[in-house]
């Protein structure tokens, strides 16, 4: 992972991150529980916005999407 740096929190978070972590490397194991954060709130993000936006409203979004996907396609 390269460079070291310390984290101080306390004790009894110290003990519940060190249980769920088990063998797995400190950094690897913060990094999943970010990715796994971030996509939990991203999943949350479009279920709540789509019970506010119609079908319709959806299919837009999702066609304006892909035409903006379509503007980096390699030539």
């Amino acid at each position: 992972m390269g460079k070291y740096s310390t984290i101080s929190v306390p004790v009894r978070v110290r003990k519940v991150l060190e249980e769920a972590k088990g063998e797995e490397e400190w950094g690897d194991f913060l990094l999943g529980l970010y990715m796994e954060s971030r996509r939990l709130k991203s999943k949350e993000a479009f279920e709540k916005l789509a019970k506010v936006l119609t079908e319709e409203e959806l299919n837009r979004i999702l066609e304006s999407s892909e035409e903006f996907k379509k503007g980096f396609e390699l030539r």
